[in-house]
């Protein structure tokens, strides 16, 4: 086999329709293969042994160029390679842009007995994207919570979590985050925000890593925008200190909650109404 690559999004999905193309040194095409279903590009053509230039390009994606090296066995194994949307590096356009909650999940991961995990995710939720004109960094982020939203799919440990042990959602009914700051971290489309988490009554300061994965036209006219981000609370920092343990120590549900949240912004103040 000659050519063989997996074309991802940043976000781990299938790039179906990117192609692969393989020029020379001297600036001729010698390989173009599209990549199937599953993002995956096989091209049983062998290669001669040599330097060669890969672009890897999709509709509505920035193209991506690298080298490859073909040994005498012929074949030229890229690997993976990660394509970004359009316009992934830098912020989205400055204005107001708002969280979408039919394509948005907030989700958090609590360790189990010590050796799995249990998943669960808040069912109803908002929130507010402002991107600053002038100065990046003065952008703000805030967002809404239902705390008795949560749903792991159990009804019993659904249950247990809205009660006093947990979130106490008749005395603390809603989980809010407001933003503070931002600044950038590694790469162009990577950023920190800085914020303060009002979760169980109890305010404390979180940073969330952020990824930029771009922005898109959608089917109502509409510009939307696509982020990544993720955190890691320790329930005692908010007075949750409920814990039952099994043995010898393990703890039955972890101490720490890894937060996850895939959100999709739509640009300006509200929501398409179809």
């Amino acid at each position: 086999m000659g050519l063989t690559a997996r074309i991802r999004t940043r976000d781990g999905w299938a790039v179906s329709h990117a192609v692969v193309t393989v020029t020379d040194m001297t600036g001729a095409q010698v390989v173009r293969a599209e990549a199937d279903e599953e993002g995956t590009v096989r091209d049983v053509v062998g290669l001669a042994p040599g330097a060669y230039t890969v672009i890897v390009t999709a509709v509505g994606y920035a193209p991506v160029a690298s080298s490859a090296i073909v040994t005498a066995s012929g074949r030229a194994e890229i690997g993976t390679v990660t394509l970004a949307r359009q316009g992934g590096t830098e912020l989205p356009p400055p204005g107001p842009w708002t969280v979408d909650p039919v394509h948005s999940s907030v989700g958090a991961v609590a360790q189990h007995l010590g050796i799995s995990s249990v998943r669960g995710r808040f069912t109803r939720f908002a929130g507010a994207i402002e991107i600053a004109p002038d100065e990046v960094a003065k952008s703000r982020v805030e967002a809404v919570i239902r705390a008795d939203s949560i749903d792991t799919g159990n009804a019993m440990r659904d249950g247990h979590l809205r009660s006093p042990d947990f979130l106490d959602v008749e005395r603390h009914p809603e989980i809010r985050f407001v933003s503070t700051g931002l600044t950038p971290a590694a790469g162009t489309d990577r950023w920190t925000v800085h914020g303060e988490l009002t979760l169980h009554g109890v305010v404390r300061p979180v940073d969330l890593d952020l990824a930029y994965l771009g922005t898109g036209a959608d089917p109502w006219g509409g510009t939307r925008a696509a982020f990544r981000a993720t955190t890691e609370l320790r329930r005692e920092d908010f007075a949750m200190n409920y814990n039952q343990v099994v043995q010898a120590g393990i703890a039955a549900i972890g101490t720490t909650l890894k937060i996850e949240l895939d959100i999709q912004a739509v640009q300006g103040e509200t929501l398409p109404q179809a």
